[in-house]
């Protein structure tokens, strides 16, 4: 496998190997276009123009001690084929240019220098009706659209929901996992042993984990939180679903509720969020908030942090609003 790395002249000829520079296109700068947490990724700019490269290897970017499935860039490459023909869908996704299947790399196209959605989890940013619409719209559209009643492809990308079963499901229940939570928020070690000591709620957390893991019907984006909407000059725009797989819309939606709330949006966006959904799809509502409390759950006691505002006090609140719904 040929890594990409951000050396200019090795760059340009494994870009000239893959037909994706034209015969007098140079390479003028690189640069990583976001905080991006599963992959390898740079803007490449050229004389011409400039587009994304993204790889993936067999680690997870941000954390290179956790081991992930290498080609999971396949699987994007994947949902964005799916989607192809689906105008609202694509509209609001990048184009895919060109794919690598022996060493893993997409080429897409560059949206811009737009932020993803994470600001939101600073204080008093909230969402505008319009960008919920937007984001609430696509999910509904993906849904309705590509299920196993409308394609025979399908996606199970079995490898990578293991992986996000463990930092959803078991790793932050783990007594010794190796995260001093006291290094987040001081006193969240102490908040969290009491819901790692929780046999029912672990029990259940675990009873749910299966059914995530049970193929399902209805093509989800798989990760569809803050970090994957991109805030550009030609509205919200979805990136990096190489989480993508067949479920229960009731996960997705859950998870952009928990996000909701670990922001600290008002109660009438997150009202908001579901009635926008449900107003054209149907939904179970209370498996999608039980989905919505394993979410918060992970965000606040596992791994994947996330730049919250909340204290202490804060955080253990919604930990205890999501173990209500979950015992």
């Amino acid at each position: 496998m040929e890594i990409i790395t951000t050396d200019i002249t090795t760059l340009e000829d494994y870009l000239r190997g893959q037909g994706w520079l034209k015969k007098e296109e140079r390479v003028v700068a690189v640069e990583t276009p976001g905080a991006g947490n599963m992959n390898f990724t740079l803007r490449v700019r050229t004389d011409q123009g400039s587009f994304i490269i993204k790889q993936s290897r067999a680690y997870v970017e941000k954390y290179p001690q956790v081991p992930a499935p290498a080609d999971r860039s396949l699987r994007e490459a994947a949902f964005y084929t799916l989607i192809d023909q689906y105008d609202m869908l694509k509209v609001q996704m990048p184009k895919l240019r060109g794919v690598d299947k022996e060493n893993y790399v997409l080429n897409l196209e560059d949206l811009g220098d737009g932020s993803d959605y994470s600001f939101l989890y600073q204080k008093e940013c909230y969402l505008k009706e319009n960008e919920l619409e937007e984001i609430m719209n696509f999910a509904v559209n993906l849904h309705s659209n590509i299920h196993l009643a409308s394609t025979d492809i399908k996606i199970p990308n079995r490898e990578m929901r293991k992986l996000n079963h463990e930092h959803i499901f078991v790793f932050p229940y783990l007594q010794e996992n190796g995260l001093d939570l006291d290094d987040i928020v001081p006193g969240l070690r102490e908040v969290g042993n009491i819901f790692k000591q929780d046999k029912t709620l672990i029990e259940n957390l675990q009873q749910l984990g299966e059914r995530y893991l049970t193929d399902g019907k209805t093509l989800l984006h798989g990760d569809y939180f803050p970090g994957s909407w991109l805030n550009t000059s030609g509205g919200i725009k979805i990136i990096d679903p190489e989480f993508c797989f067949f479920g229960e819309p009731e996960f997705e939606i859950g998870v952009t509720l928990a996000h909701l709330k670990l922001a600290a949006q008002p109660e009438a966006i997150i009202e908001g969020a579901l009635g926008i959904y449900m107003e054209r799809a149907p939904l179970q509502k209370e498996l999608c908030l039980q989905f919505m409390a394993a979410e918060i759950l992970r965000r606040i006691l596992g791994l994947a942090q996330l730049p919250l505002s909340l204290n202490l006090e804060e955080r253990f609140g919604l930990l205890q609003e999501a173990k209500g719904i979950l015992v």
